[in-house]
């Protein structure tokens, strides 16, 4: 128990969100831990108000100028704050969008491994000195000439744009040229031009074909719209006035400029498609100019270096700082100086890593860019660097810090966090994984339940406290283990067979999934087990049912997405009894704030009838169309049924206010006066799914959508909520109820990849009852987990390992529960064991 030397930070009258006007004290200098259900208020108080709250301190302090650099948080609705030291948030967030961003930018460890190679890299004979700025992909002086930093060079071929060389210009034998009328404008220049646009394309001759595709020509002539060739020859020669005057642009020309200048995704993603990707031939790859290079340490080039896991990286530095690997003898000895710099970056660098691998990331590499991390990988990189920077008296907030991680690296996660507790900080935690909560000096407990059934303070004190609070739901989990009922694992009516998969990790592996029961894939973070299931699996069960896989949306470059292939692995066996498959994953639900559960789900469809059913409605002749906010007849014209106006502000950021019009409710006044049983439809939309369910008493079909949504842990997110408010947890979720009020069909293959992150103990309850029922329906569950109260109730587990990266990719033990929780080589066994005994099921 941490001593509280420097007393305590004092709430008073906090109301953020659902926070019933709460105070209580927490102490600093302790590991203070944030529980409750999904939304009890356990963010409401931590980021809401604590973290807000520091910040707005910290900004009063800056100038308006720079207080545009930060994202700003609204200001909280609190009395007073007493004793609150300044404030850094470690919060889940999706990966940074660029592809520029890597491991070692995030960690700053990629500027020491710059600084070693431009001060104590082994140069070729008469090579001057290179700054550090030459050894990043991202500067002019590092950058190769040929690929601008990339790796990778982009053109376009006339296969690519012509993919069937049999139709004519007319038919659209130019596929990457733009359809509608600018592809019709198009082909009336080339008309003009005396090109023939109706014989296939393959007949033009070649010198026609490249001018047509290749040229940088802007001809600009006369067009005749709806003309026939011949017609167009005749015109001409009248000199007629034409129907306007027309531009040409090659088609290369075209997708190059739309590539590098449209602000439209859609459009980027269009012309990308005719665009092929090589290999630099320059730099192989590697990013950088030649001169770079040439340089060496330990015998590898920066790029190579940057591309090995962080654990080798650790193990070559190792020998460099304890001096018993040195430099090239000759370089020592006529450069006293480099040894020395070696040793100081070496140095540096091993205590920098050896943090990184105390929290389970050892398997990374530097150059593993930013968007392919998981949101719990990101957030353990900077947790990394901050117990780094060495800073006194701060406290960090952390959003689940546990999120993604194997038990074994939770402990890892446990040290780290005591580490920056020791140097004199504070951490509050908002967290739901037991071990975490069991290793707190201190609990703040909110709820009893989520939204208007929560923000209450149930308990702030020592952890055993807990104990005697009847309505504490964190409580029960805590302290009695046998919440869950005992389940005898089922037998597996058949199995699905995989051969040699080889992805990523995975080297000519070959796998069996159990059909007809409940499985749990388990394994240290980096261990395989994404690969094997929502990687490979998936791909090669649609790819067997001809289902289309929904393509990942990444906000960057599309050519620049670092595509991952499955090199081997077909399905030898089991297909016959897999009708359907459904990947559950952690992907938004939507975009922008049009898209919400409501709308996901398909219960907005229902509560619109319901309001057209309405006499009023009736009488005005209004249908379901009506009281959708994207349709132009129900929504307030001021903000087109966004629901709120941007405020452009000089020096700040740009703020978001309630619509003056509708107040927020995005629609117009004519449809806010339909009301069914006395509430109109935005204030249905305001509603939780709780408070929904209690409302629609008469509605069989939505309120069995309700039920579905709350037995999944929902029932505190509003039905109007936007998809862009949404955590992947919460996402992932909203499209499991989506399955779940499907009738049940049977031999349906569902996949989910740890559909338990932000997930109160309480709710993991009624998840694997959901899951449970599905399987009882006829159909097959794989979860991908790391939960152990999931994994010792399924019916089959397949442990990945024994380690992570390199050190991985192997199927350690498989069988029922109590099988792999006895295996000798298996690290979740022994977790496992705990959970089981803990729960009795042992």
């Amino acid at each position: 128990m941490a001593t509280h030397r420097n007393g305590f930070v004092q709430v008073r009258g906090a109301r953020e969100h659902n926070l019933k006007n709460v105070s209580l004290q927490i102490p600093r200098d302790a590991l203070v831990v944030f529980t409750g259900v999904s939304g009890s208020g356990k963010s409401s108080l931590a980021f809401g108000t604590l973290y807000a709250e520091a910040q707005r301190r910290y900004l009063e302090s800056v100038s308006p100028y720079a207080r545009r650099l930060f994202h700003q948080m609204p200001v909280p609705v609190v009395d007073t704050i007493d004793g609150l030291p300044p404030a850094i948030a470690l919060q889940q967030q999706r990966s940074s969008p660029t592809t520029r961003s890597s491991v070692g930018s995030v960690t700053t460890l990629s500027n020491l491994l710059r600084m070693l190679y431009s001060r104590a890299g082994t140069y070729p004979k008469g090579q001057a000195l290179l700054y550090a700025e030459s050894f990043s992909p991202n500067t002019p002086e590092g950058a190769c000439p040929q690929c601008h930093g990339l790796g990778r060079i982009y053109d376009v071929t006339e296969k690519s744009m012509v993919p069937d060389d049999s139709l004519t210009i007319r038919e659209r034998a130019i596929a990457a040229w733009p359809t509608a009328w600018q592809g019709q404008n198009l082909r009336d220049i080339l008309t003009t031009l005396e090109f023939n646009v109706d014989i296939p394309w393959k007949k033009l001759s070649k010198k026609d074909r490249d001018w047509i595709l290749f040229t940088d020509e802007q001809p600009t002539v006369p067009v005749y719209a709806g003309f026939n060739p011949e017609e167009v020859k005749e015109a001409l020669k009248r000199k007629m006035e034409p129907s306007y005057m027309g531009t040409f642009t090659g088609a290369r020309r075209y997708v190059l400029h739309t590539f590098a200048n449209t602000q439209s995704a859609l459009m980027k993603k269009r012309v990308s498609q005719y665009m092929l990707s090589t290999e630099c031939p320059t730099c192989m790859g590697k990013r950088l100019r030649r001169e770079s290079l040439s340089i060496k340490f330990a015998g590898y080039d920066i790029t190579e270096l940057s591309r090995l896991p962080l654990k080798k990286l650790s193990g070559i530095f190792n020998s460099y700082a304890d001096g018993t690997a040195t430099l090239d003898q000759k370089v020592a000895k006529d450069h006293q100086e480099k040894v020395l710099v070696a040793q100081r970056i070496a140095e540096d660098l091993v205590a920098r890593l050896r943090v990184l691998m105390d929290l389970g990331l050892g398997y990374l590499s530097l150059e593993r860019s930013t968007p392919t991390l998981s949101p719990g990988e990101l957030q353990r990189l900077r947790l990394a660097t901050q117990v780094h920077s060495n800073l006194f008296g701060v406290v960090y907030v952390l959003d689940e810090p546990s999120a993604g991680l194997h038990p074994a690296d939770t402990e890892a996660l446990l040290k780290v966090l005591d580490l920056l507790k020791s140097s004199g900080n504070s951490l509050f935690i908002v967290e739901h994984e037991l071990d975490v909560i069991r290793h707190a000096d201190w609990i703040v407990d909110v709820g009893p339940a989520a939204g208007e059934r929560g923000g209450e303070i149930l308990y702030s004190g020592p952890p055993e406290g807990l104990k005697d609070i009847e309505n504490s739901r964190t409580g029960r989990h805590l302290f009695d283990d046998n919440v869950f009922t005992p389940l005898n694992p089922r037998k597996p009516h058949d199995w699905l067979q995989l051969k040699s998969v080889s992805r990523n990790n995975l080297v000519d592996l070959d796998a069996r999934f159990p059909l007809g029961v409940l499985t749990s894939i388990t394994g240290v973070s980096g261990s395989g087990k994404s690969s094997l299931v929502s990687q490979v699996l998936v791909e090669l069960v649609a790819a067997h049912l001809g289902h289309e896989l929904p393509q990942e949306e990444e906000e960057q470059d599309t050519l620049q997405q670092e595509n991952v292939v499955t090199i081997g692995g077909k399905i030898t066996g089991g297909m016959e009894k897999i009708k359907r498959l459904v990947q559950v994953d952690q992907r938004p639900i939507g975009r922008t704030p049009r898209s919400n559960l409501a709308t996901y789900t398909g219960l907005f469809d229902h509560v619109r009838k319901l309001f057209a059913s309405a006499k009023a409605a009736k009488a005005r002749h209004y249908d379901a169309g009506r009281f959708s906010f994207n349709v132009g007849k129900g929504r307030c014209d001021n903000c087109e049924g966004e629901g709120f106006v941007m405020v452009e502000l000089l020096f700040l950021p740009s703020v978001y206010s309630p619509c003056p019009v509708c107040n927020g409710s995005r629609y117009n006044a004519k449809t806010l006066e339909i009301k069914y049983r006395e509430k109109n439809i935005a204030e249905v939309l305001a509603m939780t799914v709780d408070e929904a369910h209690e409302f629609f008493t008469e509605d069989e079909s939505v309120k069995r959508s309700l039920y579905v949504l709350q037995e999944v842990g929902l029932g505190y997110i509003r039905l109007g909520q936007p998809a862009t408010e949404l955590s992947g947890g919460e996402a992932q979720r909203i499209k499991l109820a989506t399955e779940l009020q499907r009738t049940g069909r049977g031999n349906t293959l569902y996949v989910l990849d740890e559909p338990t992150t932000g997930l109160h103990p309480a709710d993991v309850e009624k998840l694997v009852t959901q899951l449970n029922r599905l399987v009882d329906a006829g159909n097959t569950v794989i979860v991908v987990e790391h939960d152990m109260s999931v994994i010792a109730r399924s019916d089959w587990v397949m442990d990945m390992g024994p380690g992570a990266g390199e050190e991985g990719g192997h199927i350690v033990a498989e069988g029922t529960p109590i099988h792999v929780a006895n295996s000798k080589e298996s690290k979740t066994a022994v977790y496992l064991h705990r959970e089981l005994k803990l729960s009795r099921l042992i």
